[in-house]
């Protein structure tokens, strides 16, 4: 049996100084450590439950594929901010079929990234 204590996401970006701007300054994560020096350190975010770690150096764009979830609290507070900090957004706040409300963005190595808020009728704000 594996008992995980601790998880997290690896990019490798292209420009790592570039995704570190996306990730720490447009998006605001905070940092939880960092490591290394030069344009290759790696910095480690906080992403709710888990960690994005954003170190090393891809030779070329990364297949797509990867795609991260996050949830906020106020997703079209988050549009206005990062919209007005310049991140692609690929798709305003919708409320889904599901129940959800979905904005979608792209990081500078073109990851989709979903921001989602859980409205507070939604089933999964409650316990049967």
């Amino acid at each position: 049996m594996v008992h995980v204590l601790s998880s997290r996401i690896l990019l490798r970006p292209v420009d790592p100084e570039r995704s570190r701007g996306f990730y720490g300054e447009a998006l605001g994560l905070s940092v939880y450590r960092e490591f290394g020096t030069g344009p290759e350190r790696g910095t480690v975010y906080f992403l709710g439950g888990g960690f994005l770690e954003v170190s090393g150096r891809a030779a070329e764009l990364p297949v797509p594929g990867l795609e991260l979830w996050l949830q906020v609290a106020d997703v079209r507070a988050a549009h206005e901010d990062l919209a007005a900090r310049g991140v692609e957004v690929l798709r305003p706040p919708v409320r889904e079929p599901w129940g959800l409300v979905e904005m979608w963005i792209r990081d500078p190595d073109g990851h989709r990234i979903v921001v989602v808020e859980v409205p507070a009728d939604h089933p999964l704000r409650h316990r049967p």
